[in-house]
């Protein structure tokens, strides 16, 4: 059900069937789950006291009115006596062993220290208790990969401990993991716990969604996203994973279960798409017809068998012949999830599902199409089951002669050599899974230069007319053409286009990650409007305090195998940006969870781009009813957060179409989207935000996308394979068609000082490139709610979803721009509002760094001597200081508070005030410390030495 008012309440409803369908079971014996009403549980693990909504970094920092852990939803519940006495004693020991935030960006710890157990309190807990709930706890995030050691991957000795003493005294012990990539499993053999669940990190509501499955409200239906391996070292990926320089992806396709089926499925403790349930179904494929080499049409019944009322996962493989090119022996193709089933229902599932599906790209000619999709010669299978390892055949067909399913160009090959993996048959075992062994073969390498295809393929555009008074509008009313409209634009006007600003750009909603569009006074005088855009896909990030919805992370909404749910949850999504007039939201994350390292995994969804590129597009689907979009990001391969803006990923063409492009394509294709971010590193030795091939080429011209590109924030571009990457490289990025560099201080004085001016003057760069980005961004911005509003049109909606804001939202809405370009700005006293509850936002615009006072004075005015008056001044999201005057200082009283200015750019200076009764004067801000030329001059030194240790490789 989608929804058609602001409802908090349905919202948080939404988000709690999701991350309960999202959660996957594992292990279920001895009667441990559900729980009844009225059992005595013993809690243990220290996460119980802090639960981890999401990871951290930019898909992370969402401000919520609450939180609602496991423990806090068992309590709430009062269905459960809790473990007083136990809990005591975790609390005691937490006074003296606090939490560990860490200090700054992606710097907290993956995981807390554990509390060391003794016999006796474990024996003693047993004692009083009918089952126990051990908790384990790891964060995730952006900029810092997990790592195979213990207190990341790996559990610590004090966590070992603690499943050994607690399943050894209780035979029904659950084990919950609230994380948000998958950890070693292999203690679940050597300690046995009854029960093992992967909750993940289930946003605001993740503890009410615990709860109702401990519970037995909602049998789980969660399946893996991903294999899980007895050893990290199993993973193909593990080899060539987290070099400070670059990854050679030698397992070429072969990612994730397209490698354990083929070559070693005996490494797998838990196969992709496992997950039990409280319940058994039965599945039966009742009918099955083969239109080759078009589509394969399947039904299949499923029938609930069990006593519970439940939901199935029904998981479509195909298994295509090996042939010239070498094949994964299961790829999945297709996946339904039926409704809630009672004891003995039955629902029938049809597939209709294109054999495009199970094509695969050759790079290297062998099959006679070079640069194509073809199905070869021989016999397919179509396999039906709960998981990749149980499917069984539903039916086969064969091909007598191979088919060209599409011809492309040639796009994004290596140029760097390496030999990549491919399957060899077993001459000992008969064919099917397993029946491989590991060969290798020569990646076919680049022998058509990107920069040769770009100059083939030279847009060109309206010479430079001056102003003819033409206005977007009236392109949008079909008066005049978009090329005419642009005609009207100066070279540095269109230069200024592409310059996005942020972070908390004065110009959008106050603390959302960049503007767009119109960001000059020339600019909006054409009629351009801003746009804005916010992190991220677990729910709304403003950095200035504005509260949002926390979401479940990614990988446990593609547990949840629920298109329609992922899309009824992003419609809320979509809601909730309007409401907050922010046009796109900076997700969904998409990329493949090549090595379960990644510490950003818990942002994307999966190893499997079907699955991948689905869940994208039900959330896309879900924006867009209310006219807001996703940008899907990164544009492609970033599966590495190590040294992100600099490690090169060496992949072949084929891997990278059929494995890392993929799901990309069907957001494309299937989801409409409207943006795409590209990532920071280089892939084949070209930084993504400058790759041609990968935005022009595939992306625009096979794709047929037609909407805007920008970068992550703050990224490098090259001209070649080879060359250096440099942040101020944006011709790069504007001649590959990435519209929008992100992020800067301020456009129209190119305060990232970017190179487009002078690339235009020495001929790098035409205009007709900056109009043809300049084209793209217009038409992007006039598809958003921004248009609209630009127009002073406000929709019913709009209307509700205004007085549906709370004061503290709409005070943020009045922020006063500031622009501090010299060493004092003096401001007017009278801006400030110093009353009671009242807040004051100063959106400060700077292109300096370094330390900057606030100064003012304050004394209190008619007040008894000893009331207090306090005020609080923040910076972005972060309190920095608290201010109490009395009645009894009624002279002036000087106050300074010094504020850190880590980048250029911009900041919320915001002040409350919690009791009337001050006067305030002499208020400036006065630049105490600018470091901006110690900045520039380190920039230039740290990118002399990385060119003067630059491999030529």
């Amino acid at each position: 059900m989608h929804p058609s008012h602001w409802d908090p309440a349905a919202y948080a409803a939404a988000a709690r069937r999701a991350a309960a369908e999202g959660i996957v079971l594992l292990k279920n014996d001895r009667e441990a789950l559900p729980l009844r009403d009225g059992e005595r549980l013993s809690l243990f693990g220290r996460a119980q006291f802090h639960y981890y909504k999401s990871g951290t970094g930019s898909g992370g920092c969402v401000n919520t009115d609450y939180v609602v852990g496991i423990r806090d939803a068992l309590e709430q519940s009062g269905r459960y006596r809790l473990n007083a006495a136990l809990s005591a004693v975790y609390e005691a020991w937490l006074e003296d062993h606090p939490f560990d935030a860490g200090q700054g960006w992606a710097s907290e710890p993956w995981f807390q220290e554990e509390m060391p157990l003794t016999e006796e309190l474990v024996r003693r807990a047993a004692e009083e208790s009918d089952a126990a709930l051990v908790l384990i706890g790891r964060t995730a995030g952006e900029d810092q990969d997990n790592r195979a050691e213990p207190g990341s991957f790996l559990l610590t000795d004090t966590e070992r401990d603690m499943l050994r003493l607690v399943c050894r005294h209780f035979p029904r012990t659950a084990v919950l993991l609230n994380t948000g990539n998958i950890v070693d499993m292999r203690w679940v053999r050597e300690f046995d716990p009854a029960a093992v669940l992967y909750v993940w990190q289930g946003g605001q509501e993740g503890g009410n969604a615990v709860l109702d499955v401990l519970s037995g409200d909602v049998s789980p239906s969660g399946r893996l996203a991903d294999s899980v391996a007895e050893r990290i070292e199993d993973w193909p990926s593990f080899g060539s994973f987290g070099s400070k320089t670059e990854n050679v992806q030698t397992e070429d396709l072969y990612v994730g279960y397209r490698y354990f089926e083929t070559f070693c499925p005996e490494k797998v403790l838990y196969p992709f798409g496992f997950g039990l349930s409280y319940t058994s179904f039965r599945m039966d494929v009742t009918s099955f017809s083969a239109r080759a080499p078009e589509s394969v049409s399947l039904a299949v019944t499923v029938r609930n068998t069990g006593a519970a009322a439940g939901k199935q996962v029904v998981q479509i493989y195909g298994s295509a012949p090996q042939g010239a090119l070498g094949k994964p022996a299961r790829v999945l193709l297709a996946f339904l999830k039926t409704a809630l089933l009672v004891p003995g229902g039955t629902e029938v599932l049809h597939f209709e599902i294109p054999l495009s599906l199970l094509a695969s790209y050759d790079d290297s000619g062998r099959s006679g199409f070079r640069s194509s999709w073809v199905l070869e010669a021989g016999e397919y299978r179509i396999l039906a089951g709960a998981d990749v390892r149980s499917a069984v055949e539903a039916g086969r067909f064969t091909l007598a002669e191979t088919v060209c399913v599409r011809s492309c160009e040639e796009a994004m090959a290596p140029v760097q050599a390496f030999d990549r993996l491919r399957p060899e048959p077993r001459k000992d075992v008969r064919a099917g899974e397993g029946a491989f062994v590991p060969a290798r073969e020569p990646a076919p390498l680049q022998t058509v230069s990107p920069q040769e295809k770009r100059l083939r393929h030279l847009p060109s555009c309206l010479p430079y007319a001056g102003d003819q008074g033409w206005k977007l509008r009236d392109v949008a009313e079909g008066r005049t053409t978009m090329q005419d409209f642009l005609a009207q634009l100066r070279d540095e006007d269109l230069c200024a286009m592409v310059r996005g600003e942020g972070m908390c750009s004065p110009k959008v909603t106050p603390g959302i990650a960049g503007a767009f569009g119109g960001v000059t006074e020339r600019l909006k005088g054409f009629g351009i409007p801003v746009g804005g855009c916010s992190d991220g896909p677990s729910g709304i990030r403003m950095d200035c305090g504005t509260h949002a919805f926390s979401l479940p992370n990614g990988t446990c909404l593609a547990c949840s195998f629920n298109e329609e749910l992922n899309e009824e949850l992003f419609a809320w999504e979509g809601m909730e940006l309007r409401r907050n007039r922010i046009d796109c939201l900076l997700g969904p994350g998409m990329n493949i969870h090549r090595s379960p390292l990644n510490g950003r995994n818990f942002e994307y969804f999966s190893e499997d781009p079907l699955l991948t590129g689905r869940m994208a597009a039900a959330q896309l689907h879900g924006l867009h009813r209310f006219g807001v979009t996703g940008v899907i990001k990164h544009f492609c391969a970033n599966t590495q957060e190590t040294l992100r803006h600099h490690v090169n990923a060496v992949v072949s063409e084929r891997a990278l179409r059929e494995v890392y492009l993929r799901g990309f394509e069907i957001a494309v294709r299937e989801g409409h989207a409207r943006a795409v971010m590209s990532t920071y590193g280089p892939v084949n030795g070209i930084w993504t935000s400058g790759n041609y091939d990968l935005l022009t080429g595939i992306l625009r011209g096979e794709w047929r996308f037609e909407g805007v590109v920008m970068t992550d924030w703050w990224a490098m571009a090259n001209d070649a394979a080879g060359l250096p990457g440099s942040y101020q490289n944006v011709s790069a990025q504007v001649r590959a068609q990435n519209d929008l560099n992100m992020v800067n201080a301020d456009a129209a004085s190119n305060s990232n000082a970017d190179d487009l001016e002078s690339a235009l003057a020495e001929g790098r760069l035409t205009r007709a490139e900056l109009v043809r980005s300049a084209e793209n961004i217009c038409r992007f911005l006039l598809t958003l709610p921004c248009w609209p509003h630009s127009l002073g049109q406000e929709s019913d909606l709009d209307r509700e979803l205004q007085k549906s804001l709370s004061r503290e939202d709409l005070s943020l809405r009045d922020a006063v721009p500031v622009v501090l370009d010299r060493p004092e700005v003096p401001l007017d006293a009278a801006l400030i509002r110093a009353q009671r509850g009242e807040t004051t936002v100063l959106a400060v615009t700077t292109p300096h760094r370094g330390t900057v006072r606030l100064e003012l004075e304050a004394r209190a005015v008619n007040q008894p001597l000893m009331a207090q008056l306090p005020f609080s001044v923040f910076q972005d999201r972060d309190l920095v200081r608290e201010v109490t005057l009395t009645g009894a200082d009624t002279a002036w009283v000087p106050v300074s508070v010094e504020l850190q200015l880590c980048y250029t750019g911009n900041f919320l200076l915001k002040l409350y005030f919690a009791q009337s009764g001050l006067e305030l004067r002499n208020v400036r801000l006065v630049l105490a410390e600018d470091l901006e030329e110690q900045f520039r001059e380190a920039q230039a030194a740290r990118r002399a030495g990385e060119e003067g240790n630059a491999d030529p490789a």
